[in-house]
């Protein structure tokens, strides 16, 4: 088991793995894996040196935390860090076999509350679904306009007054140690920092290999802040892990890949081959060249995956491969390029 190097949240005490898990595949997140699978799963993530573990109450509508719990309550006493989000309570609604990509034994579907009510309650359900004491990043999950399109403008002022006073007296009274957004735009992150002090951000899919719009402006506002960047879906729902080289099924963005997606992907990986480099192991180290970025979490579903993640995150890459990909365009001239000591321990 390689160590792995440790940042901290934010101004916080807390440090998290620079790699960690994203759980939505223990809600059945497209596809279902049993009560069998998921404990390999998360025991092989222990045994890969995994510490830090991302689940959500909307992922398989209470099934990730539930299945999660279940795991790290054995390990009561070691260290880990657990985040969780907020925002979505769940509700009684009968069985049905798909909802929101998941697929879910868990009769219950989702409704949105940003109000200080409605995030006290989300915490203390999410304790009891994990059946743990504690959580140390409470995210506030999806406020934007992606999730919540023109209804965003009533929902957002409740979530950044009534909804952050909630974030925020769990953490002056202690009982989670950082707070933040998780989300899936970095625009409501850039908006979110002009309501509140902000301990991190969990943006998924935005700052990637493929990806670097955030350099604009968001990323150097968190610099500034020291406000920390979780990184989540930094293979971008899988075309950065599977490639494009024969891969049957291009999902991009929780979706199927437009023709220009798949051609830049493409010569994504044209380069990383010319260095013996999978892809994957690019995009996975990329983000964490930036000074604001504190962990990427990728999402694993069979432990296969899990030991080739880790195999992709320990990966040596000479520095040769970063210069080629900028000077092909494929990467911003202004995103920070991993050093060859990354991304294990310190150097």
């Amino acid at each position: 088991m390689t160590p792995v190097e440790q940042r901290r949240i934010g101004a916080t005490r807390l440090a998290v793995d620079s790699i960690g898990l994203g759980c939505a595949p223990l809600g059945n997140l497209y596809a279902a894996i049993s009560d069998d699978e998921s404990s390999a799963l998360t025991a092989s993530a222990w045994e890969a040196g995994l510490r830090f573990f991302d689940t959500a109450p909307h992922y398989g509508q209470g099934l990730s935390e539930r299945r999660l719990g279940d795991a790290l309550r054995q390990h009561h006493g070691e260290e880990f860090v657990l985040s969780t989000k907020a925002g979505r309570l769940l509700k009684p609604a009968g069985y049905r076999e798909l909802r929101h990509g998941f697929v879910s034994p868990m009769p219950f579907d989702i409704e949105y509350d940003y109000s200080y009510d409605g995030i006290l309650r989300s915490f203390e359900d999410s304790l009891q679904r994990l059946g743990l004491d504690r959580v140390d990043i409470l995210l506030m999950h999806d406020i934007g306009t992606l999730t919540h399109g023109n209804d965003n403008d009533r929902l957002f002022p409740i979530a950044m007054d009534s909804g952050y006073k909630a974030l925020d007296q769990l953490r002056s009274e202690g009982r989670v140690s950082a707070i933040g957004l998780g989300v899936n735009e970095h625009e409501v992150c850039s908006a979110a920092l002009n309501h509140g002090d902000w301990d991190c951000f969990l943006l998924a899919g935005r700052y990637t290999l493929l990806e670097q719009e955030p350099l604009d402006h968001f990323l150097p506002q968190c610099t500034a802040r020291n406000c920390s960047v979780i990184i989540g879906g930094p293979f971008n729902s899988g075309i950065l892990a599977s490639g494009v080289q024969g891969a049957r099924s291009l999902r991009y963005d929780y979706g199927h890949a437009e023709a220009h997606i798949v051609e830049r992907v493409r010569q994504l990986e044209t380069a990383c081959a010319e260095f013996d480099v999978p892809l994957a192991a690019a995009a996975l180290q990329f983000p964490l060249a930036h000074p604001a970025v504190a962990s990427v979490i990728p999402g694993c579903a069979t432990p296969q995956q899990i030991q080739e993640t880790m195999d992709h995150f320990h990966r040596e890459i000479t520095p040769e491969l970063w210069s080629l990909l900028r000077a092909r365009g494929l990467i911003r001239a202004d995103a920070p390029l991993p050093s060859a000591s990354m991304p294990g321990t310190d150097q």
